[in-house]
């Protein structure tokens, strides 16, 4: 067989198998291996670990995608500094994500602008990384997509959904108070989520105050109870990185015009 009719069937069974980085990579890698004097049993080695690492990063890249984040954020880029108040070594030790595999929650309370999503969207991504699946929601927008999986009669396989991953994201709760519909629905997924589901949680209000956006004590008690039952919680008691930034701006923008004022 010649070396050309050789290359092009290696080349045809390569995209059959659906080995796209070694249909990439092998002659390259050969010249390598051919350099360093290395067998063919550790050519292959090589050639098989680019395959799978390729497919690892195209894997994740698709759970990062199919999580919908409104915006990807990583733990390396969030102040600690600036809110005192938050357990360091939990954050640390949730990234790694053990927490998934034992099915237990985590809750973010604190004020608006602390930096409560960003932690949980780097939490979250960490877990992209790490092979799981995510779903990112504002409670809200879940809240709504339930109401209209209901009227199109396809609540229950949006929950079936739901519970094929392994941590889903609610953020802000707190800041709409829903309808009584709206709460028991919510109220369904936390349930459904139950020891199966890891949930992570973002809201400004401390537990005595949900039931003014759930409206009804019973069914609050109930979705605290299975919520908090294993959980960990990671409180932002620090200023706004808004409001921070807001002043910081001001200031900056005074001490500009004052200068031109001077000169």
């Amino acid at each position: 067989m010649s070396q050309r009719k050789a290359t092009v069937l290696l080349e045809h069974y390569l995209k059959a198998l659906r080995l796209p980085t070694m249909g990439r990579e092998y002659g390259k890698l050969a010249a390598v291996c051919q350099a360093d004097r290395a067998d063919y049993p550790t050519y292959l080695l090589r050639l098989a670990e680019r395959e799978v690492q390729d497919r690892e990063v195209r894997a994740a890249e698709r759970r990062v995608k199919a999580a919908k984040f409104p915006v990807v954020k990583t733990l390396d880029t969030f102040d600690f500094a600036a809110q005192p108040s938050l357990n360091q070594a939990l954050v640390r030790e949730l990234v790694r994500g053990d927490y998934i595999d034992r099915h237990e929650n985590v809750l973010l309370i604190g004020n608006s602008g602390t930096g409560k999503t960003h932690l949980a969207t780097a939490l979250a991504f960490a877990a992209c990384q790490q092979g799981r699946r995510v779903r990112f929601f504002t409670v809200t927008g879940l809240v709504t997509w339930l109401l209209e999986r209901r009227e199109e009669r396809q609540l229950e396989r949006f929950h079936q959904q739901l519970e094929r991953h392994h941590l889903l994201v609610l953020d802000e709760l707190g800041y709409v108070p829903f309808t009584k519909a709206g709460a028991e629905l919510l109220f369904e997924v936390v349930s459904r989520a139950y020891e199966r589901t890891s949930l992570l949680v973002t809201t400004n209000l401390p537990f005595e105050a949900w039931t003014e956006v759930l409206g009804n004590e019973r069914l609050t008690g109930a979705l605290l109870d299975r919520l908090t039952h294993r959980i960990h919680i990671l409180e932002a008691n620090g200023e706004s990185y808004r409001l921070r930034e807001s002043r910081q701006r001001l200031k900056r923008s005074t001490t500009t015009r004052t200068a031109r004022n001077t000169s």
